[in-house]
């Protein structure tokens, strides 16, 4: 039960790029070509989505990125994320009488970190200049590109969004939101990259740049300050990882919600998923629940360790599943869901690089709602994100809202390892379906024996607040089979189907350097490698 692509998958051994657009993969792939590795294709192919994708990215954004060096064999976090301005807070939302935070709108907003992010990769794992990398991003927006198809009904039905303000004609080229094959230019975001190309982060920080980001915001009653951009900075972490039946998933730590992927495969690992069989509905119940429980875990504990108590050891750790898989029945659905007890303390762009000498980057890059908080700050281009809404104003909540505190993060880059050699670089785009999209390409891939396009194509569930959507295709009796175990089961089809999930996968084979990449059938991209 696949969505029906017709694609297989890709193999090169050179370089690949997988991203969700095609003008983006190859503008990744041009950089491998011309001599950079797979940090510097990342970040380029990054910087083309923020044009040809812009309602799912930016430098309005946020970031994060796993790095494989393959000479020292290791994997590095970065984390790339914005913080809540200095003047947030929560007694005057609530004395306004707002209960929870907007998902558009000035409060919405928090520090975009994506250029700090991209500059502090490339000055570490890179080895070409911002200038470089940034080029054929600029020359899109300049010059224009043709608008591919599933973007441009994410374009159309954001029209309202994007008509809330007046600066938000800046990103409705031609007068309105473009149509499938449709040749636009955005040159008030071409201005910016070209700012950012020249000066880097500091032009983007410390400039004039920050302060219309500020001054339009506060106009419209919002907090961010021009202080608050200046003080960004990116921040490098300790990878988390835990071992799925011989495989080694990692991800970044919290403020993101990677642990959640851990957990899940943690308790699904208890279970003989592959004698289930693909698909089956006995091994989407048990991952279905093994998801429902580490949401459960997320949303409690997971905050910024910066600021908060985060337990990250527990959570990942093999007794704290055990504690938690007996809950799971397996002809019975759980009605309630609760968090575990500790002892310790959209949309998106996912991009998949591996060079020629088999470094990786697992790159991913979010405005977080389709355009954002829907606020472009005027004479820029610049879609500043909403990622301020996923705050909690409950005082007493580990993710509460506070100065210059990060939020819970949804975006999440993956990587995994056998040994001392890369097996997978890859990740998934979709806001809350992002970790239980890792773990059903883990155990596709793990469980099933698929290669990199199979388990992208395998039909997906996607775990919601009280129900669970599966894809159109799905064999009705599954269907039928999870409802009398108690799920509330909906079904998803048409273009809604980019909303479970975009996955971009590049296996790399540790003895041949082959290259093996698929990419989202539902989306508009592809992997190619040369």
């Amino acid at each position: 039960m696949y969505f029906d692509s017709r694609r297989s998958t890709v193999l090169a051994s050179n370089g690949m790029v997988a991203t969700s657009q095609p003008l983006a993969a190859v503008t990744g792939l041009r950089i491998l070509m011309e001599g950079g590795n797979a940090v510097d294709a990342a970040v380029a192919a990054a910087a083309a989505l923020n044009v040809v994708e812009p309602m799912s990215t930016g430098v309005g954004g946020d970031m994060f990125a796993l790095v494989w060096d393959n000479k020292k064999k290791s994997v590095t976090a970065l984390n790339g994320s914005g913080r809540a301005p200095g003047a947030a807070s929560i007694d005057e939302l609530l004395n306004k009488g707002i209960k929870a935070i907007p998902d558009t709108g000035p409060y919405s907003v928090a520090v975009p970190g994506t250029v700090h992010g991209w500059e502090t990769l490339l000055k570490a794992s890179g080895s070409m200049p911002m200038s470089k990398v940034l080029a054929p991003a600029i020359n899109y927006a300049e010059n224009g590109f043709p608008v591919s198809d599933i973007i441009s009904v994410q374009w159309q039905q954001n029209l309202a969004k994007l008509s809330t303000f007046p600066s938000g004609s800046e990103m409705l080229p031609n007068g309105g939101a473009p149509s499938h094959g449709d040749f636009v230019k955005l040159p008030t975001l071409a201005a910016t990259l070209r700012v950012i190309a020249e000066g880097g982060s500091d032009a983007f920080y410390k400039s004039e740049i920050a302060q219309k980001c500020a001054a339009f915001v506060q106009e419209h009653g919002g907090w961010l300050a021009a202080e608050d951009m200046a003080a960004h900075t990116s921040d490098w972490d300790e990878p988390i990882s835990t071992d799925y039946r011989g495989v080694t998933c990692w991800e970044c730590p919290p403020n993101g919600q990677g642990i959640a992927a851990l957990e899940a495969l943690n308790i699904a690992e208890g279970f003989d998923i592959k004698g289930m069989g693909a698909q089956s509905a006995d091994a989407y119940h048990h991952l279905i629940e093994a998801m429902r429980l580490s949401f459960a875990d997320a949303f409690q504990y997971v905050a910024d360790p910066r600021k908060a108590d985060v337990p990250i050891k527990e959570l990942t750790s093999k007794e704290f599943a055990n504690t938690r898989r007996p809950l799971i029945n397996s002809s019975k659905a759980m009605s309630t869901v609760p968090y575990g007890r500790v002892q310790g303390g959209s949309d998106t762009v996912y991009i998949s690089v591996v060079d020629g000498e088999g470094n990786a980057c697992s790159l991913i890059n979010s405005v977080f709602s389709n355009f954002g908080s829907g606020m472009i700050v005027p004479g820029t281009g610049i879609v500043l994100h909403n990622r301020a809404s996923l705050f909690s104003l409950d005082a007493n909540h580990v993710n509460a809202l506070a100065p210059h505190k990060r939020p819970f993060h949804t975006i999440i880059p993956g990587m995994a390892t056998i040994g001392d050699e890369l097996h997978l670089c890859y990740g998934m785009m979709g806001a809350f379906m992002q970790p239980q999209g890792h773990l059903q390409l883990i155990s596709n891939m793990v469980d099933h024996g698929m290669d990199p396009q199979q388990a992208i194509n395998a039909l997906r569930f996607m775990v919601g607040n009280e129900n669970v959507i599966l894809e159109e295709g799905l064999d009705p009796k599954i269907a039928q089979d999870l409802r009398s175990r108690g799920h509330n089961v909906g079904q998803i089809n048409g273009y809604s189907r980019v909303s479970i999930g975009g996955a971009q996968v590049i296996q790399r084979d540790p003895d041949t350097g082959v290259l093996r990449g698929g990419s989202e059938p539902r989306k508009d991209g592809c992997a190619i490698g040369y």
